[in-house]
């Protein structure tokens, strides 16, 4: 589906201003991805993941690592401009030919720095694009109050909550999560 058809789903728009210098919020978001990425909730390893990263260059790997050294990788840097801009492929879990694109821009602002995100390609997902859809739409906020430094941000303490009780619930079902 193109975003042109009717139904095609709209890209995922969030933004967010940190009081830091624009290199110093590019840096954060990048080489330092495993300090701030909320791993416990947003990981394909579960408990057992221990670390992502971020190759630094065009063609380099967005990534997770697990505790036996697994390595599964999230996305591709498609555009690499520090410290104004950066995108890249997003499939975490899923096939690259199913991987979306997202673009992150950081602006100078009088106050700091406004970061830019814009998650697209939707029509690439697959059959599950809208539920996925609607969860990005949450998720890409969570993340960016971690990155931000504002894990008790209303949203953030929300999820938080009903992540426990999806946890509680599958162990009570007997089942992994």
């Amino acid at each position: 589906m193109s975003r042109s058809e009717p139904g095609a789903l709209p890209p995922i728009r969030r933004a967010i201003t940190v009081p830091w210098p624009v290199e110093q919020a590019f840096r954060r978001f990048t080489a330092e991805l495993s300090a701030w990425w909320p791993l416990a909730t947003h990981s394909i390893s579960g408990p057992r993941a221990v670390r992502c990263g971020m190759d630094g260059r065009v063609g380099g790997e967005i990534y997770e690592e697990d505790d036996a050294g697994g390595r599964c990788v999230w996305g591709t840097i498609l555009a690499w401009e520090p410290p104004g801009r950066l995108s890249f492929t997003w499939h975490p879990g899923r096939p690259a030919e199913t991987a979306q694109e997202v673009e992150v821009r950081f602006t100078p602002v009088p106050s700091g720095t406004r970061l830019d995100l814009v998650h697209t390609g939707w029509e690439r997902y697959g059959p599950e694009a809208k539920k996925a859809h609607r969860g990005y739409g949450l998720g890409w906020a969570y993340v960016l109050n971690h990155w931000a430094g504002r894990r008790r941000a209303p949203v953030n303490l929300v999820l938080d909550a009903v992540i426990l009780v999806m946890r509680g619930w599958r162990r009570l079902r007997g089942t992994p999560g």
